[in-house]
């Protein structure tokens, strides 16, 4: 599984297409989604499915734009429908872009296969209610939107969010993972599960 990365939207939100040789998927596509479409169509690939961590603008401004070209579904937990009423999930605000109206299916925790391989969908409340986390075993690879960043992790000041909560869903989920997963985060560099767990400020030593 190839994973490329396309900084997107005016908060250039990390946009992750994983693909074979053949289908793709994209993972929260954050603004004008013309440098994936771009890709996908050199490389002869189907997208597949579009995933959302959670729907913050900025995680979804381009959900509606890459499902139209495509046909892809857009997937994402339920548990965020809240956002989309209002300014931190529909844009328009404080000067931020309207999102496209989009429809969804809903994701829930467990496994699915997707480009041939076992992908387990983590809820990872704690920056919004119903972020999930994808991870990838096979690939060492786990997508955490805006949970989980290179010494750091999410804001806890928005709507749904809590920060007990997302310090358990780290500590007690993504902290679990084998040391090597690979950690690709909604914003800024990937990092690795033991480097996070031994040097996040939030944490210190983690040997839980």
């Amino acid at each position: 599984m190839r994973i490329c990365t396309f900084a997107l939207g005016p908060l250039e939100t990390n946009c992750y297409l994983l693909h074979s040789d053949t289908e793709a998927v994209a993972i929260d596509p954050g603004g004008d989604p013309a440098t994936v479409l771009s890709y996908l169509e050199k490389r002869s690939l189907k997208l597949t499915h579009i995933l959302n961590t959670h729907f913050h603008f900025d995680h979804v401004l381009g959900n509606a734009a890459l499902s139209e070209a495509t046909g892809a579904p857009i997937m994402a937990s339920k548990a965020d429908a809240y956002l989309l009423r209002g300014e931190f999930g529909s844009g328009g605000s404080f000067g931020l872009p309207p999102v496209p109206p989009f429809e969804y299916q809903p994701l829930e925790e467990g496994r699915v296969t997707l480009l041939g391989q076992s992908c387990s969908m983590l809820h990872t409340p704690g920056h919004t209610l119903g972020s999930l986390s994808f991870y990838w075993p096979s690939s060492s690879a786990l997508f955490a939107g805006d949970v989980l960043f290179y010494r750091s992790i999410g804001r806890t000041d928005l709507p749904g969010g809590d920060s007990d909560t997302l310090r358990s869903s780290i500590q007690e989920k993504l902290f679990l993972l084998p040391p090597s997963t690979v950690v690709y985060p909604g914003h800024g560099p990937s990092t690795t599960i033991e480097d996070e767990r031994r040097s996040n400020p939030y944490f210190g030593l983690f040997t839980g």
